[in-house]
């Protein structure tokens, strides 16, 4: 059962970005410890992996009543009103910091579904968590996604009890991390929809000390503000010049094509870049038009 789960897991995309929510029985319906196989989706390889390190900015997208209630990737029955998302490469479960660059908004989350697919997104999340963040009306947003440790291993300790076939997990918890003093608020339920309860990251279970640790948590941060991110689309990067300009010629009729010079292992190497551009949504019409032009190794950048 298992393996038909991963295969479903890996056919399926909503909305053609993200994969996992199906309806056939599923081995725990209240989720289990998975990292899963490398794979690949309209030509391009995942590779899922223990990454303790995981920092990374991107596109994050929102998914929901056409998923209520199905299973995902790891078991569980997707809750479009939790605090959950989606990731291609994380283990499942695992508790990551969401923050919205453009407005500074910041939760919790728990990943326990694969996707998005879309290229260079980085997380779906839950419509509750859209809400929360402050895009459930434009769709996308532009965000950081850390990967938080202790509250990941003490989710991950609870999933295992549940089965699942993957590497087991570390057995001890890590260090508690740095506290960094932010200011909180509650961010109040949209009109007309009844104020949801977050759920814990392992509501099935009774959690060990601290119980706080895998709880999704919803914050409005306040400080270090969120300022002076630039997006790009990255469209390749050279050795010689004279590639560079090349590209950039073909590239004209996207919009505003620089080429910049940055020194890698004492290397100069030339970047072809279209940008900055303003929103998520120019962003993602540009980048599908670059790559259906024929550069297929187009990707989002960005630079703070």
């Amino acid at each position: 059962m298992t393996v038909i789960l991963g295969a479903l897991a890996l056919a399926l995309a909503g909305c053609g970005t993200r994969g996992g929510g199906t309806n056939v029985v599923a081995p725990n319906a209240n989720g289990f410890y998975k990292i899963g196989n490398p794979y690949r989706i309209d030509g391009a390889w995942y590779y899922p992996a223990v990454n303790w390190s995981y920092d990374k900015t991107g596109i994050a997208s929102w998914y929901g009543a056409d998923f209520d209630g199905k299973y995902t990737a790891n078991g569980e029955r997707f809750d479009m009103n939790a605090l959950t998302g989606a990731n291609p490469t994380l283990p499942m479960p695992s508790i990551v910091e969401v923050t919205n660059l453009d407005n500074g908004r910041s939760i919790q989350l728990r990943i326990n579904d694969r996707g998005p697919y879309a290229r260079n997104r980085v997380l779906d999340v839950s419509r509750r968590a859209a809400q929360l963040l402050g895009f459930e009306t434009a769709g996308t947003a532009h965000v950081r996604v850390r990967l938080l440790q202790q509250p990941t291993l003490q989710a991950q300790l609870l999933a295992q009890r549940n089965g699942g076939s993957d590497v087991e997990p570390p057995t001890q918890l890590a260090a508690a991390e740095p506290v960094t003093a932010i200011n909180t608020q509650v961010l109040a339920s949209p009109a007309g929809s009844p104020a949801p309860t977050p759920r814990p990251a392992t509501a099935h279970l009774t959690l060990v000390t601290p119980a706080e640790a895998a709880t999704p948590k919803v914050h409005l941060v306040k400080s270090p503000a969120v300022t002076g991110s630039k997006m790009y689309i990255q469209a390749g990067a050279f050795s010689r010049i004279e590639n560079a300009e090349n590209l950039k010629a073909k590239l004209a009729r996207f919009g505003t094509v620089n080429v910049d010079t940055v020194r890698v292992n004492g290397a100069s190497i030339y970047r072809v870049r279209i940008g900055p551009i303003a929103t998520t949504t120019e962003a993602d019409h540009v980048l599908s038009n670059v790559v259906s032009s024929g550069v297929t190794q187009a990707r989002l950048a960005f630079d703070w």
